[in-house]
Order: C-alpha cells, then sequence, then structure tokens
C-alpha cells in the first residue's frame, strides 16, 4: 500500500491546493509514482475523464502535475451547488442525486465507506497518494461526519502537513489554534507546517518561527513567499467586477458572473475581461454568457437583473454575443424542463438570439472532444451538461467535431457551443476576439511550482515527510 501525504489547512484557500499540487510535480520529478486524491470537493468548476465521470478541476491540475490521466478515483465524491442551499452529488463520477445542505451528513456513512474504495484502489497502483483537505482541519463541529480531513487521514495512516496564510494575518493564533483543537490521535499525525504568501524579506519572519516550533513541538516546512506569477486552475469562481474604463486585450470583453456560474476556467486567457452583475454603462465588443449549474434560475435571474435586456440591446449596438454551454441554452428561443431536471418543471423563454430550442434531460453528458472551428483552427475541448439542444431552423455551426458532425451555432454576430475549453485555446481566441494571448504550457507553471517549494522547504524536514 502507497505512503500518504496529508494536506490540511487552518482555513479555505489558504494554499492547500498549492502545496498538494507541488509536491505532486516535485515528487513525479524524482522518479516517484504519485497520485492525488481528495475525498470531496465543493466545485462547479469540473472536467470529464477519458474513462467516463467528472472530478474537480484542482485533482485534474494535480493529476496532470503528476504526469497522470485524471481518474475518478482522485475526487470521489464532488458537490456541485445549484443555489437554495441544494447540491448535486457525484460519486464516482457519475449523478448520484440532488439533496439539501441539511440532509447531506445522513449520507456521509455511505460516501465515506465510497471515498475509501476510491482511495485503495488508486493507493494500490501508486508509492505516495497526496491527499488534499477541504476548509479548515480543525472544524470541531463537523467530526464524526466529516470524511475529507483528519479522521480519513488517519485511517489511511497518513502524514500530516498543516498549511497556514500569513497574508490574512493572524498566523499563529491560527496554526497554534488549530493545533490545540485537535484530540490526541489526529494531533499525532501533523509532522509539520508551512507558513505560506508571506511578502517581503523572509528572514524577518525568522524569530516568528522559532516561536512556532517551539510552542508546537514541530519543525517547520518553510515559509513560502507569496508568487503571483504562477497560476493553476480556480477550484471555483473568485472573478471580482472590474473597471470598464482601461481596454487592454481583453477588456472590451464583457462576462457575465451567474449566481450559479460553473467552469470558469473557460477564460484563463481572457484575464482583462470585465465581469458584470448588472448591466454596464460601457459598450463592449463582446458579451459572453458562461456555464451555469442551473440555466433556468440563472436566466429569471439575468432578467430580473435588467441583463438579458442590456445583452439583447449590446448586440443591436454591434456586440458579438457568446453562450458556453448553459449559456448557449439562454440564447435560444426556448427552453423546456419537462422532467424538472434544472430545478422546478416548466417551460421558458430564451433570450432569442439563435435559432435553437433547449430540452433538458435527467442524464448528464460528460464527455471529451476535440473539434476544428470553420476557419481550421483544431482545439481539444470538453462536454458536461444536462440537455440537448436541436436546431429550429438551418444554421452554419460553431465548430465541427472529430467526426465530422456540426457542433453549436454561429450566425449574425451569436454563437453558442456546448464546447468548454474553446476559449482556453490561443487560436480559438485570437479567431474570435482579435488578439492572440501568450500562454506559458501548464509544465511550466508545474515545474515552477515545484521549483518554488524545492527553494524555500527545509530538506530534512520534507524528507521527515515523504520518507
Amino acid at each position: 500500500m502507497a505512503k500518504a501525504i496529508f494536506v490540511g489547512g487552518t482555513g479555505s484557500n489558504v494554499g492547500k491546493s498549492w502545496m498538494a499540487t507541488a509536491l505532486c510535480r516535485l515528487l513525479a520529478r524524482r522518479g516517484m509514482r504519485v497520485a492525488p486524491f481528495k475525498a470531496q470537493n465543493m466545485s462547479n468548476n469540473s472536467y470529464p475523464c477519458r474513462e467516463g465521470g467528472e472530478i474537480g478541476r484542482s485533482q485534474v491540475a494535480q493529476a496532470e502535475a503528476c504526469g497522470l490521466e485524471p481518474s475518478v478515483l482522485m475526487n470521489p465524491v464532488l458537490l456541485k451547488p445549484s443555489g437554495d442551499s441544494r447540491s448535486q452529488v457525484i460519486v464516482h463520477g457519475k449523478v448520484w442525486r440532488t439533496i439539501h445542505a441539511r440532509d447531506y451528513y445522513e449520507h456521509t456513512p455511505f460516501l465515506r465507506r465510497e471515498a475509501l474504495k476510491a482511495y485503495a484502489a488508486l493507493a494500490s497502483g501508486c508509492d505516495i497518494v497526496v491527499m488534499e483537505g477541504a476548509g479548515s482541519v480543525a472544524e470541531i463541529n463537523l467530526w464524526g461526519r466529516d470524511f475529507t480531513n483528519l479522521s480519513l487521514a488517519h485511517e489511511v495512516e497518513a502524514r500530516g502537513l498543516l498549511v497556514a496564510d500569513i497574508e490574512r494575518g493572524g498566523v499563529f493564533a491560527s496554526l497554534l489554534g488549530t493545533l490545540d483543537l485537535l484530540p490526541p490521535e489526529y494531533r499525532a499525525l501533523i509532522r509539520t507546517f508551512a507558513v505560506n504568501r508571506f511578502r517581503g524579506d523572509r528572514s524577518l519572519f525568522a524569530d516568528g518561527v522559532s516561536i512556532l516550533e517551539q510552542r508546537s513541538g514541530l519543525p517547520c516546512l518553510g515559509v513560502f513567499p507569496f508568487e503571483p506569477n504562477l497560476n493553476l486552475d480556480a477550484e471555483d469562481s473568485l472573478a471580482r467586477s472590474s473597471d470598464a474604463s482601461a481596454s487592454p486585450p481583453g477588456g472590451e470583453i464583457a462576462i457575465i458572473r451567474f449566481p450559479r456560474i460553473s467552469n470558469t476556467t473557460d477564460f484563463a486567457l481572457l484575464p482583462n475581461a470585465v465581469w458584470l452583475e448588472r448591466p454596464s454603462k460601457s459598450p463592449f465588443r463582446f458579451v459572453i454568457l458562461p456555464g451555469t449549474k442551473a440555466t433556468i434560475p440563472d436566466l429569471d435571474w439575468l432578467r430580473q437583473s435588467g441583463l438579458a435586456a442590456w445583452i439583447v440591446d449590446q448586440h443591436r449596438s454591434g456586440a458579438t454575443v457568446i453562450g458556453i454551454c448553459g449559456g448557449y441554452q439562454m440564447l435560444g428561443e426556448t427552453i423546456a424542463d419537462p422532467q424538472g431536471s434544472d430545478g422546478a418543471a416548466g417551460f421558458v423563454q430564451g433570450l432569442g438570439l439563435l435559432p435553437v430550442h433547449t430540452e433538458m434531460e435527467p442524464d448528464k453528458i460528460t464527455r471529451t472532444r476535440m473539434a476544428r472551428t470553420p476557419a481550421g483552427t483544431r482545439f481539444s475541448a470538453y462536454e458536461i451538461h444536462m440537455g440537448r439542444t436541436r436546431l429550429l431552423r438551418p444554421a452554419p455551426p460553431f465548430a465541427c467535431l472529430e467526426d465530422g458532425a456540426p457542433e453549436g451555432v454561429a450566425l449574425d454576430r451569436v454563437a453558442g457551443t456546448y464546447l468548454h475549453g474553446a476559449l482556453e485555446c490561443p487560436g480559438v481566441v485570437a479567431e474570435l476576439f482579435g488578439f492572440r494571448p501568450g500562454v506559458d504550457p501548464k509544465d511550466r507553471h508545474y515545474d515552477a511550482l515545484a521549483d518554488w517549494l524545492e527553494r524555500y522547504c527545509s530538506a530534512p524536514v520534507l524528507s521527515g515527510l515523504v520518507d
């Protein structure tokens, strides 16, 4: 059985995914068979594995860092929030059911068993499994029900790394307070801690490290500097509204930030785009409707916010409108949901910008694709959606799939597609928006992340964690 390293945090967004990905890449470069694992993830940014089924994007990035094909074993339980305190629960890559938050913990014994099955299958082919926790490891109100953090780490005898974010302030209280809250059996798992996102001269915190080591009785893995030039796929949307006055490449592009937005990784090559939650007085050359976890509820929000009319007005004024997945469905004439797959059963009018009709279905489509634009740019993509869309009258496609079948619609400055990832291709971005983004290969980012870990860690402490 493989060794397990558990990467936990003092809170959310302290850098657990960064540290886990860095460990994956560094250990893989050293010739170890390493794989990532997160028992339960909560994210609407997901990706379909070639074997079938979907997992969170952070585990996809970690698999890539390991040089592995992503697998549903790496993220056996995925929660996809759909609003109103409800989430779609994905188990082993497939939709299990949609449940209310207050009912979720009734099912954790079953979900824990499924997570352990996945871990055992994954670990059987590895030297090391890098396990990522969720939130804080000291959510004491969840002990007995949580199967993502130290209870699972304890069961598989993992060695623990505790990550804290000094940029937030309060690093002493967060680290020492977290350790103090842990029961002895969980406390014994933690072998070291890391101070993440330090800005400035790291030597100025030398006395802080000494205090933390003395009070915790643990060695410090390292004080890791804030590194703005490294990028990983986002686990979920942290996009912020921005000022539309400046127009660098991409600054004439507006992206609608739906309440239930999904797969924001589609826009990694458009960092200067303006995210909107309400109508803007500024004109745009392009308006993008992204994916959403709940098409009909977010279409209702679009109308209530005034953005639906604003999008139509932008198109009349000369803007190109692009819809991806749920955004594509909204651009059509009508959407039917006879079985309530997207929420309440019903029939609604779309924005009427494309001659298509969508019917929601309970079975989710998850698959990878290869496609080619009409201009000849070849790109890889993926589909994750419930519902099928059909043309109401002939229209040219957005792209052609590798089997020659047409996909999506592109007509009169309006384009719709189910192909997530199309806008992650620089050639497609150049065709649609008229500029070619500069892109570093992902492998370069993974190597830079491993270099970051290796440069600033204590080699003996890392060896004690790994060996």
